[in-house]
């Protein structure tokens, strides 16, 4: 008899790395029944993604409005995704990472009595603050579900010393490999890398909730420097739509001529621009991974990091929300080769690809 799986989720990173698990369970229709339920948390950079793997869902909560507050997120996903459960009465409830909508989706589950997975699970900082408020989603998801589908090793030990049990934890690798083995184009060109060319190329992402303010102006305020001091340089960021992080990126980078502000780009794209920049400064989650998969070095604008694997391995170095420290850091990639090689010659610990395969062989074992 199938079971019945249903995929719930509202971002962009979300969707980017479960698109390659609901694809595999798709084919499996012997076992498998799918639903995707998106609550369209983030909608305008939510539907590209779904775009680029041809997959509509079943579901769209539609919970995005102007200027909405985390509780807003959660209320309006409670409330909608409840009678859809009610309806739809699925075997497992799929959540992806740590947003808003994994936290409102795995308690709505817990509500029902629905058993949910976890994908990503035991990421951790043990720092509630930061970053905000993914640290308390996962933590939440986590003690809500079931099964926990862990990327690497030692997210499965941080769950296993949080008396999770061993038999519910499995090691899988990180679906973003997954995607990114069918993103990437030898001959992909793009009129910005085409304006890039020849130069040392810096691909940002700033966006993070508690880094506005203060701690991004500073961070603006180092790739500004570093442009003007490094004239090799030229630096693209993908701007995030929130207006309070376009706002401080327009008084400290808009009007350099190496300089430019760019609208969010697809996914396909955006993993191919990644894979010919020279650094990529971010203050992302995800892109850890995304970064490592293409072996370019990450310079981190946080104080936390819930991905240490890519410490441990050279390929990310955190130098926080200080504009000094940022500064430093990257002027010194830029000019040690040897500093450089040493980073991007590190092994990739996140995974080989093949994370949505084990998740579904796990599901059809479990379930």
């Amino acid at each position: 008899m199938r079971k019945k799986i249903m995929l719930v989720f509202g971002t962009r990173p979300e969707a980017i790395k479960m698109c390659p698990l609901i694809l595999e369970c798709q084919k499996r229709q012997a076992e498998f029944e799918v639903v995707v339920c998106v609550s369209g948390q983030h909608a305008h950079m939510l539907m590209p993604v779904l775009d680029y793997f041809q997959i509509k869902p079943d579901y769209d909560l539609a919970v995005m409005k102007d200027e909405q507050t985390l509780s807003d997120i959660t209320v309006a996903v409670l409330n909608k995704l409840g009678p859809v459960l009610a309806q739809e009465k699925p075997d497992i409830l799929l959540v992806h990472g740590d947003t808003t909508t994994t936290f409102a989706a795995a308690l709505a589950a817990f509500y029902q009595q629905i058993p949910v997975g976890h994908v990503e699970a035991g990421l951790r900082t043990y720092d509630m603050q930061s970053p905000y408020p993914e640290e308390f989603n996962r933590h939440a998801a986590g003690i809500l579900a079931s099964y926990h589908f862990a990327p690497t090793e030692w997210s499965a030990r941080n769950l296993i010393s949080e008396k999770t049990d061993p038999s519910r934890v499995f090691v899988t690798g990180n679906t973003v490999l997954d995607a990114i083995k069918s993103t990437l184009r030898q001959d992909y060109r793009h009129e910005e890398l085409d304006w890039a060319r020849d130069s040392s190329l810096i691909l940002v992402t700033a966006h993070r909730r508690e880094n506005q303010g203060q701690p991004m102006a500073r961070m603006f305020a180092a790739i500004r420097r570093i442009v003007e001091d490094h004239p090799e340089v030229k630096v693209i960021y993908p701007i995030h739509k929130n207006p309070k992080v376009r706002q401080v990126a327009d008084q400290y980078l808009q009007g350099h001529q190496r300089i430019h502000l760019i609208e969010p780009l697809d996914v396909f794209d955006f993993h191919n621009f990644m894979s010919r920049c020279q650094i990529i400064l971010t203050d992302s989650g995800g892109l850890q991974e995304e970064a490592s998969a293409v072996k370019k070095p990450v310079l981190l604008m946080r104080g936390t990091t819930e991905r240490p694997e890519g410490v441990e391995a050279g390929i990310i170095e955190m130098v926080g929300t200080d504009e000094e420290q940022i500064y430093q850091s990257v002027s010194r990639l830029l000019k040690d080769p040897q500093l450089y090689h040493k980073m991007i010659s590190g092994k990739n610990p996140f995974g080989d690809g093949c994370a949505s395969r084990r998740i579904a062989d796990i599901l059809a074992e479990v379930l």
